[in-house]
């Protein structure tokens, strides 16, 4: 047990790294081949290139997060273009590439960070340490909830509705106002942060309904050994090798990091499918309690 803990939570780190990871290229066709060529060879297998028309559309496919960076080519050198509340782990790799490519062609580097982390928060630990209090404000409510409406499944589904309103409000406001991670963009944050955090307790919740304490124990293990390691929110998913991040991206922790982090920097881009899949867990949970509810009074009508 204590191998496969250590597996689950060890070995994606170990494999993780920049892996075909979309970036774009600005620049005359006979100038960006020998960067692209350097590129590869600094960095083999870490970008997947395509071209870009010109560096306000590279940038603008950043803020999109239609690609996580790109290079710009010019007469007078080679200009890194990075998104470090993306990720800086992404963008401390695609700049170390730069870096190097400069040096094996000549060109002298510079590094745009057109989606900059705030001055107060420049690592981004803020949003790179929700995975913890997402998987415990998921998991705590339903236990508390379970034993303060033990015989009130309409009143626990609602308290732990209201849990996640309040807790996604509190984590926004903690963000905000005490670390500095983000900036003008509370309610968007919130709301990420509350969906995500009800993704995780109404399948939980419903689990219990339908399964009892086994269903519970099983769901909660999966969120705590799967979904934390393997929801990427510090460095984002693309950081994990691809199976492993589109499996953590598939599960509450992952997505929700993802929407929070696309809700914080990005004005919601790149976290339509994280959002749709947090509203997922949620419908499949809420269905799971209907479920478990009327196989109880079924019980309780046949005097079982």
């Amino acid at each position: 047990m204590l191998v496969a803990l250590l597996a689950l939570f060890i070995l994606p780190s170990l494999a993780s790294g920049a892996h075909d990871l979309p970036i774009g290229v600005v620049g005359d066709p006979a100038a960006t081949a020998p960067v692209e060529t350097a590129l590869d060879a600094a960095a083999p297998g870490a970008f997947a290139v395509e071209a870009f028309g010109t560096a306000d559309d590279l940038a603008q496919a950043v803020r999109e997060r239609d690609v996580v960076g790109g290079l710009v080519v010019t007469a007078d050198g080679l200009e890194a273009v990075v998104a470090s509340a993306g990720s800086t782990a992404i963008s401390g790799s695609l700049t170390a590439a730069a870096t190097a490519v400069g040096q094996a062609t000549g060109l002298p580097v510079t590094v745009s960070d057109v989606v900059p982390l705030p001055a107060d928060d420049p690592t981004g630990i803020g949003v790179g340490g929700l995975a913890f209090p997402l998987v415990f404000g998921g998991i705590v409510p339903v236990v508390a909830f379970r034993k303060v409406f033990p015989r009130s499944d309409g009143w626990k589904l609602a308290g732990l509705v209201t849990f996640a309103a309040v807790g996604g409000t509190v984590v926004a406001a903690v963000l905000q106002l005490w670390f500095g991670s983000v900036e003008g963009v509370f309610w968007p944050v919130a709301g990420a942060m509350a969906l995500g955090v009800a993704a995780l307790a109404v399948p939980l919740a419903g689990l219990q309904q339908a399964f009892g304490a086994k269903g519970f124990t099983l769901g909660a293990m999966s969120m705590m050994f799967l979904g934390n390691p393997l929801a990427g929110i510090a460095t984002t998913g693309a950081w994990l090798p691809p199976a492993l991040g589109a499996l953590g991206q598939a599960l509450p922790p992952g997505a929700a990091g993802t929407l929070v982090r696309s809700a914080a920097y990005f004005d919601g881009a790149g976290g339509l499918r994280a959002a749709l899949t947090l509203v997922a867990w949620v419908v499949v949970g809420a269905a799971l309690h209907v479920v478990g509810t009327r196989r109880a009074a079924a019980r309780v009508t046949a005097g079982v």
